[in-house]
């Protein structure tokens, strides 16, 4: 089952895993990494400031050796005597002490990034289980991190067995010089040593830090079921959200249709396309569109204009203008305020002749589209379901 689930974790982690997983406190870092940086940070420091703390220590050393009668007749000289070396002894180790220590941090960072997180401080009591840890060991990744840090140990056992057995009658030749030949000569063999430790250590950084990214990423790589399942929670259910779009749409469809008694006219298409507009001097820059739809919805808009004793009037190329590029409670693109003052003006008109038996009926206008803005010039054109509300 262990391996048929791993089969199937084949697509790369998704963004969303991947924070989840740094929340958990789970980052790629590399153990190798600090290791070389505070070995190449502390062979620097020595290298630097060498001679002043072996001159610190051996004046420490001097001090500390140098007794006489009076100081030991006095009760409380092994105390003072004992922190004034301490005192001494840190202010030369504190330094380095404190320098390995921002390297170390520094160069975790460098591997896995900052995260601050509280969750992996909780006790998981699974991990007491001597079973299940006993089972980590047997893994893949268990099994190459015990044989990474064996190897490790043996490559480093064996420079420091050829270092000493290449030095070791050097060694042994310090105790017939003085103390400060003997601490120089000593620093000199320690930094030559260190440094072959730190290109060791930097040829398993190196390695470390990208393969400890891969085996993380790896770690977190998704089924197609988990890719989906968090498809869901980003997006939302497909289901839930079609039925929320239609719901919008109904609502929408409902307030249009409340607006068309009180539009002052509807063009139309005669069968495909229906726009009702309505103008108020003073109150709008241009005439706005209060509802339009295309099809069976075109059909209700008429039928409720003349329930309502609203102008309908035909005009298909101006229908299919504004039906494609004019929004609902918007104003009418200014390419098409020529047009509509036309038709709007016949509508006036047309309400003064009817009001009054003195005043002729006015022609009905042919208004300018410009053929760009007619939707039948372009191939291929469809209304969009989200605007026209078909049922």
């Amino acid at each position: 089952m262990a391996n048929q689930d791993a089969q199937d974790r084949n697509l790369p982690a998704s963004p969303k895993k991947i924070q989840r997983s740094r929340a958990d406190g789970q980052v790629p870092r590399s153990r190798d990494l600090p290791h070389f940086a505070m070995m190449a940070a502390g062979g620097a420091a020595l290298a630097v400031g060498g001679p002043q703390m072996i001159e610190k220590l051996r004046q420490t050393l001097v001090t500390g050796l140098h007794f006489d009668a009076s100081l030991l007749a006095r009760p409380g000289f092994m105390g003072e005597r004992l922190a004034e070396m301490t005192l001494a002894f840190a202010l030369v180790a504190g330094p380095i002490a404190a320098l390995l220590m921002v390297v170390g941090i520094a160069s975790n960072l460098a591997s896995g990034g900052w995260n601050w997180t509280m969750k992996p401080l909780v006790p998981k009591f699974t991990h007491l289980n001597p079973l299940t840890g006993l089972g980590r060991l047997f893994t893949g990744q268990g099994l190459g991190t015990a044989l990474k840090a064996v190897l490790l140990a043996l490559v480093l056992g064996v420079i420091g067995a050829l270092v000493l057995k290449d030095r070791l009658a050097a060694y042994v030749s310090i105790m017939s010089v003085p103390l400060p030949s003997a601490l120089a000569y000593a620093g000199q063999q320690l930094m030559g040593a260190l440094g072959l430790l730190a290109v060791a250590l930097a040829v398993f950084a190196a390695i470390d830090v990208p393969l400890q990214r891969q085996l993380w990423l790896r770690r977190l790589r998704m089924s197609r079921e988990e890719a989906k399942q968090e498809m869901k929670e980003v997006e939302g259910n497909v289901e839930v959200k079609a039925k929320m779009r239609a719901i919008m749409r109904e609502m929408t469809k409902r307030r249009m249709l409340a607006a068309v008694p009180q539009a002052d006219l509807v063009v139309m298409n005669p069968t495909h396309y229906a726009v009702a507009l309505k103008y108020e001097e003073g109150k709008m820059a241009a005439p706005k569109v209060v509802a339009k739809g295309a099809d069976l919805l075109a059909m209700k808009i008429r039928d409720l204009a003349k329930e309502g004793k609203v102008p309908v009037l035909q005009q298909p190329v101006l229908a299919r203008a504004l039906y494609a590029h004019a929004k609902v409670d918007q104003e009418i693109p200014a390419a098409l305020f020529g047009a509509v003052a036309q038709v709007l003006a016949y509508v006036y008109q047309l309400r003064a002749a009817m009001a009054s038996r003195h005043v002729a009926r006015p022609d009905v206008p042919h208004p300018h589209v410009p053929p760009e803005l007619d939707p039948h010039n372009k191939p291929g054109w469809q209304p969009e379901p989200d605007e026209d509300f078909a049922e």
